[in-house]
C-alpha cells in the first residue's frame, strides 16, 4: 500500500480487479504511479487507486500497457470522492503498531509505550512506510538483527524514512535517506527533525542519480522490476562483506530476485515471508 499527503483536493478512486493476482497487481500499480495516481490500497481482487481530479481529466487508461496484455484480465470501476481533508481522515484512522515486540511506531497524537526499545514518530501523512505493509515490517525486523553500530547504510525508496531511521536508532554512523517522490523526501526530513537523529542526508532521485560511494548496508523496499534492474548499482555502492535487504516482491519472485543478485557477486542469505510478500537478505560477495 503506497499512500501520500494531500489537503482538501477532490480525488478520484478506481477499483481495479487483476487475475491473476500476482504479479500484475504490483505491475498494475507501477503503471498507475506513472500516470499520476499516488494512493494505492491492496485488495484480495487487485488494487484501489486514488488521484488527483484535475489530473485524472488528462489521462487515458486504455493507454495502459496491461489493458493490451493477454496474459491477464483487468477490469475497473470508478467511484468519485468527495472533497475532505485527507490528513485528518488518515490520523483518524492511523494506529500505532509494535512490531518484534521492540519496534513501536506512532505518531504524534499517540502516548508513547513504556518498556520498547525502539519507538519512531512519523507523521502520518500517507507516504508508504507505517509499518502496517508486510514488507516493512519484515525489513524492521531484519535490522533488530542486524549490528548496525558504526555502519554507513543507504536506504532507497525511503518513504517516511522509517527504516533508516531505525537505523539511526540502532546506532548506524550515518544513513542516505532517497526517494523519487518529493514528498517522501519532504516526510522523511519532517520525522527524521521529530525523532532527533542526526548525521543523515535526503535527496530525491534514484539510484541511477546517486554519487559513487560506499555503504555497508543497502536497503530498497520497491518493487521487484526496479529491483532488478538497479542490482548492479546496489552492487557497486555496497562494501565487501557488505549486506543488501530487499523487498516489495512476492514470494513466487524469490528465485529470479535471487539468481539476478548473485549474478552481481551476492550470496543469497535467508529471507521471510508474509502474505506472499518477501524480504531477504544477501551479502555481498
Amino acid at each position: 500500500m503506497k499512500e501520500h499527503s494531500v489537503k482538501s483536493m477532490a480525488y478520484v478512486g478506481y477499483i481495479f480487479k487483476v487475475a491473476p493476482l500476482q504479479p500484475f497487481a504490483e505491475i498494475l500499480v507501477a503503471e498507475l504511479a506513472d500516470l499520476g495516481f499516488d494512493s494505492f490500497v491492496d485488495t484480495a481482487t487487485g488494487v484501489e487507486a486514488y488521484i488527483l481530479e484535475d489530473l485524472e481529466k488528462q489521462i487515458n487508461l486504455e493507454d495502459l500497457a496491461l489493458f493490451h496484455n493477454t496474459e491477464l484480465s483487468i477490469s475497473y470501476v470508478k467511484k468519485p470522492i468527495d472533497n475532505q481533508n485527507w490528513n485528518a481522515t488518515w490520523e483518524q484512522d492511523f494506529k500505532p503498531v509494535l512490531l518484534a515486540d521492540q519496534c513501536y511506531i506512532k505518531a504524534p497524537f499517540h502516548d508513547d509505550l513504556k518498556g520498547v526499545p525502539y519507538s519512531i514518530t512519523i507523521l502520518p501523512n500517507m507516504t508508504f512506510g507505517t509499518g502496517h505493509h508486510e514488507t516493512t515490517e519484515m525489513l524492521v525486523g531484519y535490522l533488530l538483527e542486524e549490528k548496525l553500530k558504526g555502519k554507513k547504510v543507504l536506504d532507497m525508496g525511503c518513504g517516511t524514512g522509517i527504516l533508516g531511521i531505525l537505523a539511526k536508532k540502532r546506532l548506524a554512523s550515518q544513513v542516505l535517506f532517497v526517494d523519487i517522490d518529493q514528498r517522501a523526501v519532504d516526510n522523511t526530513l519532517e520525522n527524521a527533525k521529530m525523532n532527533h537523529i542526526e548525521d543523515y542526508k535526503v535527496v530525491q532521485g534514484t539510484v541511477s542519480s546517486l554519487a559513487q560511494d560506499n555503504f555497508d548496508i543497502v536497503i530498497a523496499n520497491i518493487n521487484r522490476n526496479i529491483l532488478i534492474n538497479d542490482m548492479l548499482s546496489y552492487a557497486s555502492f555496497l562494501t565487501s562483506g557488505g549486506v543488501l535487504y530487499l523487498s516489495g516482491f512476492y514470494r513466487e519472485d524469490l528465485g529470479v530476485i535471487s539468481d539476478c543478485a548473485t549474478s552481481e557477486g551476492f550470496s543469497f542469505d535467508s529471507f521471510k515471508f508474509k502474505n506472499d510478500w518477501v524480504a531477504a537478505r544477501f551479502v555481498k560477495s
